[in-house]
């Protein structure tokens, strides 16, 4: 029962009784209560006014890692005292150790601390002001208030290196990098032969070719390494990202697309990222660390989207991306996205398709019974199909079950050594 609703009763029934019966002793017993209220009027807390500060170390993190978030703040008003002071944690942060509420009274001008630790899941996750809730000594009145005090907490995905990712686009830059030009020049792997021109490096000189022509030398000509541009392409639409359980294809895919892009930016590359499914969600193409911080912050804000307008990807905007660069794709597949990429790869992008086996993916989540099992069967022939029809169309195709993380089988499938393999 409410508290002030209990008060009334015991105050109001005894004087009604003492009038209806003209019996004064029953009246008598509505004095305890009488005074009990009057005094909880006397102590009656006023406006609550603290000055309140919150510090977070670090506010930018990856995922797993803790964070410990110091609440500070002062009593700027009168003596409270019955304060209980509670920090709000947001869905998707979790406490490991203290405690974000403080039950204490405290004095005007006095200074409290509340420390505790999170961690918390990927995303962009904001900490509310502090509740505040203020009693006087009986419990016969309250004050609450909250504090207008946000904080933004970034808690990014975990990247994972790896060694490198073979691409070989058409397309290059002028800047050096760690990608094969197709055209001669400095480099390390052998491209062909040429005339000897002053100023070669007499190491570079080719004796075999040379005992053929008495008045002519040859020297080995090596293939140039350059910068190329990488346009990296998350699908987050509903329809494609499966929800199982607890788990999601989009945070498989998160975990791939963060080990690519680590991957191509350590070479010197300017990579860029869409986000496709939902609102527009571009970041430009750059390189280096800043461009690294982007990306992240980008995937950490990622999430599953439905949208009328980018449910094919026949609507993805090619215009963003250079011509004859390099895409890769992450996306789970629908079986209708096969004239879509394949139109990517006409209009003479190089493209690789990153998928997860989604079809092991939700079957792990299922009852083995003959009829799942068919239908599972029926499924992989259905998308081993499609994925050598986008094979033959030119499309690099990668897939991989996910419950191997994407980083322990990326480096030995899409490493230098199938670059060379392409080349031969």
């Amino acid at each position: 029962m409410n508290h002030s609703l209990l008060l009334s009763l015991l105050i109001y029934l005894p004087i009604l009784a003492g009038l209806a019966s003209l019996n004064p002793r029953l009246l008598v017993l509505a004095v305890p209560f009488v005074l009990y209220v009057a005094l909880g009027v006397w102590e009656k807390p006023s406006s609550v006014q603290l000055n309140a500060r919150r510090t977070l170390q670090p506010n930018r993190l990856f995922q797993g890692e803790p964070v410990l978030v110091t609440l500070t703040f002062t009593n700027t008003g009168s003596r409270l005292a019955d304060l209980l002071v509670e920090d709000v944690i947001p869905d998707g942060l979790e406490i490991i150790e203290g405690d974000p509420r403080l039950l204490l009274s405290l004095e005007s001008g006095e200074t409290a601390q509340i420390v505790y630790t999170l961690v918390g899941q990927r995303g962009l996750h904001t900490l509310p002001g502090p509740r505040l809730t203020a009693n006087d000594s009986l419990g016969v009145f309250r004050t609450q208030r909250q504090l207008n005090l946000p904080s933004p907490l970034f808690v990014l995905p975990v990247v994972h290196k790896v060694p490198a990712i073979a691409i070989r686009p058409r397309r290059v830059r002028v800047y050096p990098g760690q990608i094969p030009a197709r055209t001669g020049g400095s480099g390390v792997e052998f491209f062909g032969v040429r005339e000897y021109q002053p100023g070669d490096p007499q190491r570079w000189i080719n004796h075999r070719a040379g005992a053929r022509y008495e008045q002519t030398l040859f020297v080995n000509d090596f293939e140039q390494e350059r910068a190329v541009d990488v346009g990296l392409i998350l699908d987050v639409r509903e329809s494609t990202n499966l929800l199982a359980g607890s788990g999601s294809l989009l945070e498989q895919t998160i975990d791939a697309t963060v080990t690519l892009a680590d991957a191509f930016l350590s070479l010197g590359n300017r990579v860029g990222l869409f986000l496709y499914g939902g609102a527009i969600d571009w970041t430009f193409p750059g390189s280096g660390k800043i461009q690294r911080e982007r990306i992240l912050r980008a995937l950490a804000r990622a999430k599953i989207e439905r949208s009328q307008v980018f449910d094919k990807l026949s609507h993805l905007p090619t215009r963003l991306f250079p011509v004859r660069s390099q895409l890769v794709l992450i996306s789970p597949l629908q079986p209708d996205d096969q004239d879509d990429i394949v139109s990517l790869r006409a209009r003479g992008y190089e493209l690789l398709l990153v998928t997860p086996d989604a079809i092991t993916f939700e079957m792990k989540t299922l009852a083995a019974t003959p009829n799942t099992q068919l239908a599972a069967r029926l499924a992989h022939l259905e998308r081993s199909h499609l994925l050598r029809t986008l094979g033959r169309a030119g499309v690099n195709v990668f897939e991989w079950d996910v419950e191997t993380p994407f980083h322990q089988v990326a480096h030995r499938a899409l490493g230098r050594s199938r670059l060379g393999r392409q080349g031969r």
